[in-house]
């Protein structure tokens, strides 16, 4: 699932939006003293009130923001379970029956409980809807107008979201001119802040794609893997950071612990090259063979294939499985490289790591950057020493 799908279904998600269909929204009410569904109610999603409304699309959009991989992860659903989310997911997506969806959306709500302790109430929400998205690109000469070329995507959407207290407040009241304690014991529903959740199914090359969906984490890098494999009966997942630290843990097996920056800027630039010609749909990735080329040709010493794909079967115990290239070096244009050191961090652009050098002076290891301007801190001129 491209970034672009993403965000093309994301932007749907607006009240009278004539390519966002949404017909129910189910709620279930889950109390972490039973771990038991305390309440549940399923509404027509256009007969709620306007302001809950735009309170749960703000919601589902929220859930629906963040980098894929990192927050947002497409993983293949699988179906060795006794009862499959996929076939759930599924039968529900394709009925036309309220109350057989809802059946379908609370097993779903029994599979979450399952050897799960929530450490706060928690309301799970599903929403089932359709959007429409054109079937081809709009001619500038064509006299057809692009809502008759929509294609309808059934879809059905989770969010799961914490609760919390309202705090204890002191109130003044008007009429009785006096100052009253205020104990309100209604629990606020956190819709600024989903939990996790899923969207299904998954888009492949512009079609929906039942065998997958769309994992969402409520944080950066740390999706809940027990839900993942347990509830959706999905894939195991790797992060784009688990990635990195794969790929650099492989060239400290082949090349060492030590490298001249030139040299890793140059893997960094070797790589981001490969990003840059990769396919549209297709996420470049990047085999024992290409670790090996792009090793070799950043000018690192005694490289082989060979080599690499022992270090590929020590790291990852398999020879060929593959990085994606995106998740391994920072966006050029956008993201630094962290130098770190006792004294200080500094970021550094990964195509300026070449002008950073780790000498000895006087006995002493120092950090050196050429640079072709003066060095200014807090609006002061740094002197200029030749050493």
């Amino acid at each position: 699932m491209q970034k672009k799908e993403i965000a093309y279904i994301r932007k749907q998600f607006k009240l009278d939006h004539e390519r966002l269909h949404i017909y129910d929204i189910l709620n279930a009410y889950i109390m972490k003293e039973t771990n038991e569904i305390y309440h549940f109610e399923r509404h027509p999603f256009e007969l709620l009130d306007r302001e809950k409304q735009e309170l749960y699309m703000s919601n589902f959009k929220k859930l629906l923001s963040g980098e894929i991989d990192q927050k947002l992860f497409e993983l293949k659903l699988h179906e060795e379970a006794e009862m499959p989310t996929k076939t759930m997911l599924h039968q529900g997506l394709v009925t036309g029956d309220a109350d057989e969806w809802t059946e379908l959306m609370l097993g779903l709500v029994d599979k979450m409980m399952a050897d799960t302790k929530f450490e706060r109430d928690t309301v799970v929400t599903f929403i089932r809807g359709q959007y429409y998205q054109p079937t081809k690109a709009r001619s500038e000469e064509s006299e057809v107008s692009e809502s008759d070329e929509m294609f309808a995507n059934p879809f059905i959407l989770c969010s799961i979201n914490s609760t919390e207290q309202q705090k204890k407040t002191l109130m003044f009241d008007y009429v009785e001119r006096e100052y009253k304690y205020n104990v309100i014991v209604d629990p606020i529903i956190k819709l600024s802040a989903p939990q996790q959740g899923f969207f299904y199914p998954s888009v492949t090359e512009g079609y929906s794609d039942v065998n997958r969906i769309l994992y969402c984490s409520g944080k950066v890098h740390f999706p809940d893997q027990h839900f993942i494999e347990e509830v959706l009966n999905a894939e195991k997942t790797v992060t784009a950071l688990e990635e990195r630290a794969i790929f650099e843990e492989i060239v400290k097996e082949v090349a060492g612990e030590q490298l001249d920056a030139a040299v890793i800027a140059q893997v960094y630039e070797e790589i981001h090259q490969v990003v840059e010609t990769q396919e549209e749909d297709e996420p470049a990735r990047l085999d024992y063979r290409d670790v090996e080329r792009v090793l070799t040709s950043s000018g690192v010493d005694n490289v082989t294939v060979e080599k690499v794909e022992r270090a590929f079967e020590t790291i990852v115990d398999n020879k060929n499985y593959e990085i994606k290239a995106s998740s391994v070096v920072p966006k050029f244009t956008s993201k630094s490289i962290k130098i770190d050191t006792k004294v200080a961090t500094i970021s550094v652009s990964p195509q300026d790591l070449k002008y950073v050098r780790q000498v000895n002076y006087q006995g002493r290891r120092c950090i050196l950057i050429e640079v072709d301007e003066d060095a200014v801190i807090e609006g002061f001129t740094l002197n200029t020493e030749t050493l």
